[in-house]
């Protein structure tokens, strides 16, 4: 009887210990949004502590008139909500270039994002997100005003 106890509540703690761990310790994949024309983000998360993480977003945009690239890199607050599913806030800043392709000007540019989602994790290695960034960005003659970002994330857990 003392050993079925013994064994119930290690299996019990193991259980809870392996749920509380609601942040993988890397993921990787793509991030599709769309603000100043449809683009797409290498997008990769790096666990920090139980409930906070760095992601970073190397992506581009491409609308009629505008190409851009851009790295941005993200400090987010991670909080579980129940069956897989999290929700996060975050902060961050990033740097771009851009061409203009109508009268062939180009250069650089700064921003500071915000960011806004809700992410579930499948019981395969496997996160689907959906989140809301948007971003403030400093240069006159590209991106000097605020941006909102919609982005559907799927990213591989490892």
């Amino acid at each position: 009887m003392k050993t079925l106890l013994i064994t119930a509540v290690i299996l019990t703690t193991s259980i809870f210990t392996l749920n509380a761990q609601s942040i993988s310790k890397n993921a990787l994949g793509v991030r599709l949004g769309d603000n100043d024309g449809f683009g797409g983000e290498i997008s990769y998360q790096r666990y920090l502590k139980a409930n906070n993480r760095l992601e970073f977003d190397l992506g581009w945009r491409d609308s009629k008139n505008i190409d851009a690239f851009k790295l941005v890199g993200l400090y987010q607050w991670v909080m579980p909500i129940e069956g897989g599913f999290n929700w996060y806030v975050g902060a961050g800043a990033g740097v771009g270039s851009f061409e203009n392709k109508n009268n062939n000007d180009d250069g650089a540019f700064a921003l500071v994002a915000g960011d806004l989602g809700i992410e579930y994790n499948f019981n395969i290695p496997l996160m689907l997100s959906l989140d809301f960034r948007p971003e403030l960005g400093f240069n006159d003659s590209y991106n000097d005003d605020l941006d909102f970002d919609i982005g559907l994330g799927i990213r591989y857990q490892f």
